[in-house]
């Protein structure tokens, strides 16, 4: 799905793709981008295009989540939080981070793995400057796509063989994985 759609739809696919993972959508930036790469790697896409596309598509998927914070606050953490598997023990680690290091928490966490996805709504609740809120969630996406971009590219021409041994173990690789994230949710939700 992922390397059709950029395939076909190009920078407007890396925009939305990323846009959707960035609103706390379970979609992978760590598979879209070095799709982008391929492509890049190939002369389809360009490598600077490619990853302004997907600090962008972040940007766009980050707005949502900030407001919902900014105007839902706490209470909506409270009430809807583990839906968004947001937890207030997550949020109290984030207002750590920002009363230690400031409002670069924001920068630092947009290239994080996992919470990068998620950093938005703690930026709302605790009200961040809208406009440093921005640049630096794009900043720090971008870096961030331009190292999985730079990923896809390096590791394009050995795809074939990731594919090969893709294909061997997909079905206990997917196992493994829905089972990691089912345990990880049922933990999640329990706890709270």
């Amino acid at each position: 799905m992922i390397k059709d759609g950029v395939a076909a739809w190009g920078y407007l696919a890396v925009i939305v793709m990323m846009a959707i993972e960035s609103a706390n959508v379970p979609l992978p930036s760590e598979a879209i981008m070095p799709t982008a790469g391929i492509l890049v790697q190939q002369h389809k896409m360009d490598f600077h295009l490619a990853a302004l596309a997907g600090a962008f598509g972040c940007v766009i998927g980050s707005v949502p989540s900030y407001f919902l914070g900014l105007y839902g606050g706490r209470p909506f953490l409270t009430k809807y939080g583990r839906y968004l598997l947001l937890r207030e023990k997550d949020m109290e680690t984030a207002e750590k981070w920002v009363d230690k290091f400031g409002d670069i928490t924001f920068f630092v966490c947009r290239m994080l793995p996992v919470v990068r996805t998620f950093i938005s709504f703690p930026a709302g609740v605790l009200k961040a400057h809208f406009g440093m809120f921005v640049l630096y969630t794009f900043v720090g996406s971008l870096l961030w796509c331009y190292a999985l971009t730079y990923v896809g590219i390096v590791f394009g021409e050995h795809m074939e063989v990731f594919t090969d041994i893709w294909h061997k173990f997909d079905l206990a690789i997917v196992v493994v994985c829905v089972g990691a994230f089912g345990y990880y949710l049922y933990r999640h939700l329990k706890h709270d």
